[in-house]
């Protein structure tokens, strides 16, 4: 029997129509939404700002500057930790165990323009560091972002599961489960100096050998992750130099070297002990100035002021302060180049530009202090407001949220 010959109703043709306008139509709304995206977005589709939400790996880095942004308040998602729950933290930087009151300084979230600044993940960078040393070397800036560090994992750590140990200059907080540690390491002046006594550094006449670090390096050699800083202790006309050393003074000879070429040749003996001693696999960051907000006149404030009394950010994006030094910058900068082209690469975590925004995120007089305070300061708080230093939790906690973002997409 031969098959029938089947022929389509008018009713089918006309669903088979129907359907084939309704996916038509369903295409040019996907188009439309993509269409308006793009011009929100500056006509540019932003696939960092995908790659970050969902796994804060790819090209996020290679795309996007997370240094050029803006401070956004955000009392939801910040802080990250509570200063009282932090096991370890510091007299110098706990502002409202000391009285403040304001605490917005605790709110505000790093927005870089193009992207999305990768949500921190204790346990993701727990396990990043397992069986590894991140150690942060410098000074009392780099300290205070080691606490940081130190309260945004140790958050995640039950107690008797983590501990803290001071060794000379070394101070260790370990991850017993991770077999992990991060470390600070005091040398505010990276090469060997008369101020590397953890204690007792407050030295007016500063000595510096800029050809010797030895002395400190042996304390970092086998560190996994290391994160330098120098810059507040040469913030001076010049500084002296010592050919010789420290064990037979008179033996030496000394020179008086100007700013920054003194810094220079500190950081080459830095770079070169980079280039010889680190591991090919370390990963290696350099920590930018640290600016203060030590004359209010700068951001429109009164003269004789500085950030005592201040609760709000400045919001003029741009605004720099003169303690920032582009010629010290720029000494970084092209130290870090010239590793580069050795095959070494120290990634900058510049820190400056979106720390100049907040003139409100220093400790003020709300901090410990280590002498009396007098009457004569009473009168005056500004005297020793302390416009260096950073509030915890704070601004160092998105140099750390930066750090991360290095870290894990490496």
């Amino acid at each position: 029997m031969a098959p029938k010959n089947h022929q389509m109703t008018p009713a089918a043709a006309l669903g088979i129509r129907s359907c084939f306008h309704s996916l038509i139509a369903f295409l040019l709304s996907l188009l439309i939404i993509g269409v308006i995206y793009l011009s929100q977005n500056g006509g540019e589709f932003n696939e960092d700002r995908i790659t970050s939400k969902v796994s804060g790996r790819g090209d996020l880095l290679s795309r996007c500057n997370l240094f050029s942004g803006k401070w956004v308040f955000d009392n939801k998602s910040y802080p990250l930790y509570k200063e009282q729950e932090c096991t370890f933290m510091s007299d110098q930087l706990a502002c409202q165990k000391f009285g403040r009151q304001d605490l917005s300084y605790q709110n505000w979230r790093w927005q870089p323009h193009q992207c999305d600044l990768p949500r921190f993940n204790a346990t993701a960078l727990l396990e990043r560091l397992r069986n590894k040393r991140l150690v942060f070397v410098g000074d009392s800036l780099n300290r205070g972002q080691w606490v940081s560090m130190v309260c945004l994992v140790g958050s995640s750590i039950p107690i008797g599961h983590k501990s803290m140990h001071q060794n000379g200059s070394l101070m260790t907080f370990r991850a017993n489960e991770y077999n992990a540690s991060i470390e600070f390491y005091w040398a505010p002046l990276l090469v060997e100096s008369n101020s590397d006594d953890p204690v007792m550094h407050r030295v007016d006449d500063r000595i510096v050998r800029v050809q010797a670090i030895e002395k400190h390096a042996r304390h970092w050699t086998n560190a996994d992750i290391l994160v330098f800083n120098s810059y507040l202790w040469w913030r001076r006309r010049q500084m002296k130099v010592l050919w010789g050393s420290f064990e037979s003074p008179d033996d030496g000879i000394y020179k008086a070297v100007e700013m920054p070429r003194v810094y220079e040749m500190a950081l080459r003996t830095w770079s070169d002990w980079v280039e010889v001693h680190v591991n090919r696999k370390a990963q290696v960051f350099f920590v930018s100035l640290s600016p203060t907000h030590q004359k209010a006149v700068e951001w429109g404030g009164e003269a004789g002021q500085n950030c005592y009394n201040e609760t709000e950010p400045i919001l003029k994006e741009g605004y720099q302060g003169q303690a920032s030094c582009p010629l010290v910058m720029r000494v970084v900068e092209n130290v870090l180049d010239d590793l580069k082209t050795r095959g070494i690469n120290v990634q900058m975590i510049n820190i400056t530009q979106l720390s100049e925004y907040r003139k409100e995120g220093h400790p003020s007089i709300y901090r410990k202090q280590w002498e009396p305070v007098t009457e004569q300061q009473v009168s005056n708080p500004s005297s020793y407001a302390d416009c260096i230093h950073w509030c915890l939790p704070g601004v160092p906690d998105v140099w750390n949220e930066l750090l991360y973002a290095y870290i894990m997409n490496s």
